[in-house]
């Protein structure tokens, strides 16, 4: 059998790939590295193979930060922001692409123009808001921002994998008499499951690594998130670099985790919204 010719496009594309692999791969190599070293180590030889492995330095971290209380307060604040994204995101999303009535283009137009507002623009506001009504200081005080700038997102995806759904399903549906709650959540919602894996993640981490909400509206130690935790390290005349890069590990040890269990069906979910948004 004849081999064909490797292409010297394929290989430069390859080639490409590894260097970029290589490019985002060791930021995360050299704080799992660095994470072990103590403080000494880490100012002498900061790029450096460690000369022994101090674990101790996750404990310290973990206790010295209250990272444990912090995470339970991030895990609260995410997931309670999750499950309220993608049950309203979901359904008005259903509602602009699928129900027919004269504002939805109107409606679309109005939720988009929330991905153009940056937080910075609104904090002031919000903050004075918030602190009338009793929010601030309160990790649902948290939550109600962070959904305001996840539906957006989230309406602009899940439309796309509404209308990809065919007409033809849901006229049988009316046919056989089910009423549109029961189209949406036990037709539409289903089958866009893959669009709901893409918006869930890019909800989950986006709220996961917020900082500056957290670090403005919470001032109670108990109540702070993750992020905010991660700046205890850090103080006017020095830099505990021992624990910080630990914390940073552990904060991001959840992300990777959550992309690694669900990175088939985010892919399927980024390329089926692709083709057919």
């Amino acid at each position: 059998m004849n081999k064909q010719p490797v292409r010297v496009s394929t290989v430069l594309i390859y080639v490409f790939f590894c260097l970029m692999m290589v490019l985002y791969l060791a930021p995360l190599v050299w704080i799992a590295l660095t994470s072990v070293k103590d403080r000494a180590e880490i100012y002498k030889s900061p790029f450096g193979w460690p000369s022994a492995f101090h674990w101790e330095n996750y404990a310290a971290a973990w206790t010295g930060g209250k990272l444990g209380i912090a995470m339970l307060n991030s895990l609260f604040v995410c997931v309670v922001t999750l499950i309220l994204t993608i049950l309203i995101g979901s359904m008005a999303a259903f509602a602009i692409a699928r129900l027919k009535w004269k504002l939805s283009g109107a409606a679309m137009v109005y939720i988009l123009i929330g991905m153009m507002i940056p937080v910075h623009c609104v904090l002031i506001p919000l903050f004075v808001r918030f602190a009338k009504i009793g929010l601030s200081n309160n990790l649902w005080g948290l939550i109600l921002p962070y959904l305001t700038f996840s539906l957006p997102t989230c309406v602009f995806i899940m439309s796309g994998f509404f209308r990809s759904i065919p007409n033809e399903l849901l006229e049988s549906a009316c046919m056989d008499g089910c009423t549109i709650y029961q189209i949406f959540f036990k037709i539409c919602f289903p089958l866009a499951r893959t669009g709901l894996f893409v918006t869930g993640l890019m909800t989950f981490i986006g709220n996961w690594n917020e900082l500056l909400l957290a670090l403005v509206f919470v001032s109670d130690a108990n109540k702070k998130t993750l992020p905010v935790a991660l700046t205890k390290f850090v103080t006017p005349y020095q830099t505990n670099y021992d624990k910080m890069f630990p914390a940073i590990m552990i904060a991001i040890i959840p992300t990777i985790i959550v992309y690694c269990l669900f990175s088939n069906q985010i892919v399927d979910g980024l390329t089926t919204g692709a083709v057919k948004g």
